[in-house]
C-alpha cells in the first residue's frame, strides 16, 4: 500500500511540476541584475517573491529544464548572496540534478565535506548530505550523519522520522520505533506519524517475538491516537483494522487483559467493527468524488481490496 501510493504521489508531483516549470523561462529571464529584484525596495523584492523563485528553481529540476533552474539559482545568489546557507544547499541540489555519473556525485559530496569542516552546523548543507549518501546507497553513513544532523538540532521532527525510515530500511526496527517515538514528543499531535508508528509496530508485531502481543497492542494504541487527531484518516482505520484483527486471531488478549498495553478482546472486537465501518464509509465517500482524491486513489484500491476480504470471509 505504502510503495503504490508514493508512485502515485509521484506522479501527481511531477504534473504539478511540470505545469510549474512551463512558467519558469517567462519569470525567471536569464540575466539577475535586470530581473528587477535587485533593489530592497522593489515591490517584488519580498519573502513571496523569492520562495516563488525558490519553488519554480526546484521544479525546473525536477523536470529536466536546467537552464531555467539556474536563471532562478543566479537570481537567488545575487539578492541573497552565495555564502548564504539557503542559497548553498540549493546550489548544491542544483549540483547533485545536474551531476551526469557516480564520480560528479562524489564530488558534490566532496565540497558538502569541505562546507561542512568549515561550518560544521550548515544545516541546508547537513541535510543534502544525507539525502546524497542515501541516494548513493550509503545507509550506514547516512544514518551516521543524520545523527549527526540531530545532535545539532534535536527538535527537526522530519529529520526523527527520516532516521526511523533509514533504520527500518536496514531492519533495525526496534532503532525506528525508538526514532519516531523521539518524533512524537516534537509533534504529539501529528496523526499521519501515529499511524507511521503504528504500521512499524504492527511489521515488527509480525516477526517471531516474545514481545510480540505487547507490540501489537501498542500498534493499536498508535491507529486509535490517530484517528482520534483526524477522524477521516484512511491510513489509520486500515490499520487499526489489520492490527486489532491480528490480535484476536493470535489471542493475544483475552476478556481482561491484564496489560494496560494488550486491549481486552470485546475492546479489540469493538475496534476492529469500528475500523470497518468508518472505513466503509470513507471509501463510498471518496468514491463518489473520486477526481477530488485521484493523488491518494490506491490507498482506495487498498481499502477496498480489504474490505471485500473481510466481507468474503464473514460469508464463508
Amino acid at each position: 500500500m505504502a510503495l503504490a501510493e508514493a508512485r502515485e504521489a509521484n506522479a501527481s508531483d511531477l504534473i504539478s511540476a511540470l505545469h510549474l516549470s512551463q512558467q519558469a523561462p517567462a519569470l525567471l529571464g536569464h540575466d539577475p541584475a535586470n530581473a528587477g529584484v535587485t533593489s530592497s525596495t522593489s515591490s517584488a523584492d519580498t519573502a513571496e517573491e523569492y520562495g516563488r523563485i525558490e519553488q519554480l528553481l526546484l521544479a525546473c529540476l525536477r523536470t529536466g529544464d536546467d537552464t531555467s533552474a539556474h536563471a532562478g539559482l543566479d537570481r537567488l545568489s545575487h539578492r541573497f548572496g552565495a555564502s548564504n546557507e539557503r542559497v548553498m544547499g540549493l546550489y548544491g541540489l542544483y549540483e547533485e540534478a545536474t551531476a551526469r555519473d557516480q564520480p560528479a556525485l562524489e564530488k558534490c559530496l566532496d565540497e558538502y565535506e569541505k562546507i561542512l569542516s568549515e561550518n560544521p552546523l550548515n544545516m541546508p548543507i547537513m541535510k543534502r548530505r544525507v539525502a546524497l549518501l542515501r541516494s548513493l546507497n550509503r545507509f550506514s553513513d547516512a544514518i551516521a550523519a543524520l545523527i549527526q544532523l540531530l545532535d545539532a538540532v534535536p527538535t527537526d521532527a522530519e529529520a526523527w522520522c527520516e532516521l526511523a525510515d533509514l533504520y527500518q530500511s536496514q531492519g533495525l526496527g526496534a532503532q525506528a520505533i525508538f526514532s519516531l517515538e523521539e518524533a512524537l514528543l516534537i509533534a504529539p499531535n501529528s496523526w499521519n506519524i501515529h499511524a507511521r508508528l503504528g504500521e512499524l509496530l504492527y511489521v515488527c508485531a509480525l516477526s517471531p517475538d516474545g514481545d510480540a502481543h505487547r507490540l501489537a497492542g501498542k500498534s493499536v494504541q498508535h491507529f486509535c491516537r490517530s484517528i482520534e487527531l483526524c477522524d477521516d484518516y484512511l491510513r489509520g482505520y486500515y490499520g487499526l483494522i489489520l492490527a486489532s484483527s491480528h490480535m484476536l486471531e493470535k489471542e493475544y488478549a483475552h476478556e481482561k487483559s491484564s496489560d494496560a498495553a494488550v486491549p481486552s478482546k470485546k475492546t479489540l472486537a469493538q475496534l476492529k467493527r469500528l475500523g470497518l465501518e468508518k472505513l466503509g464509509d470513507i471509501v463510498r465517500s471518496r468514491s463518489v468524488d473520486d477526481q477530488h482524491w485521484a493523488s491518494s486513489r490506491s490507498e482506495l484500491i487498498a481499502a477496498k481490496e480489504l474490505l471485500n476480504r473481510f466481507e468474503n470471509s464473514q460469508r464463508s
